[in-house]
């Protein structure tokens, strides 16, 4: 794997999506070759358009966007409009892309890139993984042609956020989760544990508004629904976790992650309340170890610097915020 070897993203575009999507596209060293879109934050049809407008916006219409899963292996689908706006973006209201997805579905659109690009291919996965698990029902050498997968989800020694024990991504398809988590290709996840510790700010967010670009200023728009709901929610005050541009930074090389055991992780397929649990380091349900998944559990805590750099943001002595 190398640092410009073709890269898919797979989500379901809401605020720190489109983050992370802007991080990657004002690279351009980076080779986003298709993003995929599944449903979590907002539907896959809202979560494709939203990624249009993210790339149309980012001057890069000409990257493919494919839709996939409209719900989880078991057909169910929970939302977050509570979170991310009724349109996936913080009700920021921008006009209907220009684009449209491709015709090919997201799954389909995975296994051929792998075919075209063996042993190159790279996939950043910040969504429910019922694509990924869908694309190796598909293909099941899959493991053996992806480089690398980075998986923005689960809680491993961090409590969840749909439940006391679940993280949205893992709980929204825990059955694909697990598929995906013991498929046996070279895998680092990207859980709470570490999510919840790099933080953006109001201080962030007004650097960004300070700045002259469209999409520092989208970031800004969008960031400040976010810092909303968190301070409601979660911390208190308007601070806001980095999970999808942080996992995007790991999956480019560009974060190495200063504590990432590689052990077994396991997931609670069950009906109980457990249900969406990330198990790690030991056996499974099963009784089965699995593969090792590299667990990244500590950073610098300096991410949320370099993003708002990368997007554009004005130095933080020139805001003043008092």
């Amino acid at each position: 794997m190398t640092s410009n070897d073709p890269l898919i993203v797979d989500c379901d575009t809401g605020i720190d999506d489109a983050l992370a999507l802007l991080y990657l596209l004002a690279d351009p060293g980076i080779d986003l070759r298709a993003i995929t879109t599944v449903f979590g934050n907002t539907s896959a049809d809202t979560a494709a358009a939203n990624t249009l407008r993210v790339l149309e916006l980012a001057g890069r219409p000409d990257i493919p966007t494919a839709v996939g899963a409209a719900s989880s292996l078991r057909g169910t689908a929970r939302l977050a409009p509570h979170v991310h706006g009724d349109d996936g973006l913080g009700n920021t209201g921008l006009p209907t892309p220009a684009g449209a997805p491709v015709t090919e579905p997201a799954a389909e659109l995975i296994v051929r890139l792998a075919r075209e690009n063996p042993g190159r291919l790279r996939l950043l996965a910040v969504g429910p993984l019922t694509n990924l698990a869908t694309a190796l029902r598909l293909d099941p050498e899959l493991p053996e042609l992806v480089s690398h997968v980075t998986i923005m989800g689960g809680a491993v020694n961090h409590p969840g956020n749909v439940t006391p024990w679940a993280e949205a991504n893992v709980a929204n398809d825990p059955e694909a989760a697990r598929l995906v988590l013991r498929a046996g290709w070279d895998v680092t996840l990207v859980p709470l544990d570490v999510t919840m510790t790099e933080l953006l700010t109001e201080e962030h967010r007004l650097r960004l508004l300070a700045a002259t670009t469209p999409t520092s200023r989208f970031a800004a728009n969008i960031l400040a629904h976010y810092l909303d709901v968190y301070q409601r929610n979660v911390f208190g005050s308007p601070r806001a976790a980095c999970h999808d541009p942080l996992a995007a930074a790991i999956a480019v090389g560009e974060v190495s992650p200063e504590l990432a055991p590689i052990v077994p992780v396991d997931v609670d397929t069950s009906d109980g309340q457990e249900r969406g649990r990330t198990v790690a380091g030991r056996p499974g349900r099963d009784g089965s170890g699995g593969p090792g998944v590299r667990v990244a559990l500590r950073t610098e805590g300096t991410f949320p610097e370099r993003l708002v750099q990368r997007l554009g943001g004005v130095p933080s002595r020139t805001i003043d915020i008092a």
